[in-house]
């Protein structure tokens, strides 16, 4: 046991550390070696990250204090069961991140500073999974904002400059409200710690509560893309396809729905977050980003546009589910934190392709593309499976817990916010797949290449996202994430939730 917790707290500390070791491999070589250092940075990560899982599953969390911050707050990691959830998720997807990225911008100048920025990116994002309170995961999380901001703005066009203009004033504004939501809580609890059910607020004065959970999750629904703070995440997409699939899937969007389940699971907790009244209205700003952002999704012929107004809904599924503090519903935004990623990167890597392949970036000039892309356009339709809710690929099985904790909740209404974006999502993507598999395009009737895919440092990654999450779908407790999201349901609710299969047989 000893020995294990030792492991656990070297492995936490070198998990945060060894993507570093990326960025400077990308600042001090040449592209062949850079690729494969970033690749292998990349694999030993993963490594890394994994060994952490039988102890966090089992409810051990190693845990090392590096400092101590203003007010005896202590600068410490912890690998905890939520966190090695999140830290493997971006593992897993930075693997194949690279290695499309690689392919992607091959012929780009600045190849160097991107690839320190994206290693930044995953660094960056690993530190907010590790963060043992609230203070560490500000200051990683505003370390985010910077290391993302050079990928934003990577093209320097005006439009890319305005667009990182934007997202530094929207991200900023986000963290000022998350380190004030820190001091205040820490002011009113003695603490700023994540315990699994929250730290105890006993006969705290309920308007300074109240006012540091708004703040807190204000601050971070920023990144979460929530309404009315989503504006910055479509004007982002003028960035290359690879960021855009990192911010998506494993970053900046993800680091934001991360700290609003912190938030309400380890440190208000589940009791307080009731008696205070807060839950119920952030499970309906979730629902109404919900349907709002679906809305939105149906306005959009940019592919990238429609991608990232599909993101702002998604996440809000996990902040639905997170509010509605039923087990099911729990689990269920876990699982979808999870879920989305494996989808919504296998979505950007195929739009990636198609335009990198034939230079159509709208949903209007896809006609005959299927024909052009095969392979890559089924992957696209597997993500888009899944994004809509349709059995046999991830999202299905996290949106059914969602919807079953909905009603667990008391809360049919909300659950039925799940299933009508759902429709309204399929109403975006039918049309993508109708111009691409049954019109002809002219001008490329009768191409020769037809049927020649993208080179395999692009179509290989997003063939195995693409498997991952109809792998998912099938089978998902024969993932590790399966098994972390049920210790965070148990150590923070003191409940279970159902067998897949249970569940699965009750729908």
């Amino acid at each position: 046991m000893i020995l294990d917790d030792l492991a656990a707290r070297w492995g936490v500390l070198l998990a945060t550390v060894l993507p570093w070791l990326a960025v400077a491999a990308a600042l001090a070589l040449g592209d062949r070696t850079r690729n494969a250092a970033t690749v292998a940075v990349a694999l030993a990560e993963l490594a890394i990250v994994a060994a952490l899982v039988p102890a966090a599953v089992a409810g051990r969390s190693g845990a090392v204090r590096l400092a101590t911050l203003p007010g005896g707050v202590p600068f410490a990691l912890r690998a905890d069961a939520l966190g090695v959830l999140f830290a493997l998720l971006v593992a897993v997807l930075w693997v194949f991140a690279t290695v499309y990225a690689a392919g992607y911008v091959a012929h780009e100048e600045r190849r160097g500073r991107f690839f320190a920025a994206y290693a930044a990116s995953v660094a960056t994002s690993i530190g907010v999974a590790f963060a043992a309170n609230l203070l560490v995961l500000f200051v990683f999380y505003e370390l985010l904002t910077l290391a993302t901001y050079p990928l934003v703005v990577h093209f320097g066009t005006a439009e890319a400059r305005a667009a990182g203009r934007t997202y530094l004033a929207y991200t900023f504004t986000g963290g000022v409200a998350v380190f004030g939501g820190t001091a205040l809580f820490h002011q009113i609890a003695g603490t700023v710690a994540f315990v699994p059910g929250g730290v105890g607020l006993g006969s705290a004065d309920a308007p300074a509560a109240t006012a540091a959970f708004a703040l807190l999750v204000v601050g971070f629904g920023v990144k979460t893309a929530l309404v009315p703070f989503h504006r910055w995440l479509p004007e982002a997409m003028v960035a290359p396809t690879p960021v855009s699939a990192l911010l998506h899937a494993v970053a900046v969007v993800k680091s934001g729905a991360f700290g609003v389940v912190r938030v309400v699971l380890f440190v208000f907790g589940p009791d307080a977050v009731r008696e205070f009244g807060v839950g119920l209205p952030l499970a309906t700003a979730a629902a109404a980003t919900v349907i709002v952002s679906s809305v939105l999704t149906l306005r959009q012929d940019k592919l990238k546009r429609g991608l990232a107004y599909s993101t702002v809904g998604q996440l809000s599924y996990i902040v639905l589910g997170v509010a509605l503090l039923a087990p099911a519903a729990v689990f269920g935004a876990l699982l979808h934190l999870v879920a989305h990623g494996f989808m919504k990167i296998t979505a950007f890597f195929s739009v990636g392709v198609v335009t990198h392949e034939t230079g159509v970036d709208r949903v209007s000039g896809m006609d005959g593309v299927a024909r052009r892309l095969p392979a890559t356009t089924t992957a696209f339709a597997v993500a888009a499976a899944g994004l809509v809710g349709i059995p046999g690929v991830a999202g299905f099985v996290s949106k059914l817990y969602v919807i079953l904790g909905a009603f667990e909740a008391g809360r049919p209404l909300l659950a039925t916010t799940v299933l009508l974006s759902g429709l309204l999502k399929l109403l975006f993507f039918w049309p993508i797949f109708a111009r691409a598999g049954f019109r002809t395009d002219p001008v490329a009737d009768g191409d020769e290449d037809d049927g020649r895919e993208a080179p395999w440092s692009l179509l290989a990654p997003l063939l195995a996202t693409a498997a991952l999450a109809v792998l998912f779908g099938v089978r998902p407790s024969a993932f590790p994430f399966f098994a972390l999201a049920e210790r965070v349901v148990t150590d923070v609710l003191g409940d279970t939730a159902l067998d897949v299969e249970e569940v699965l047989a009750r729908g």
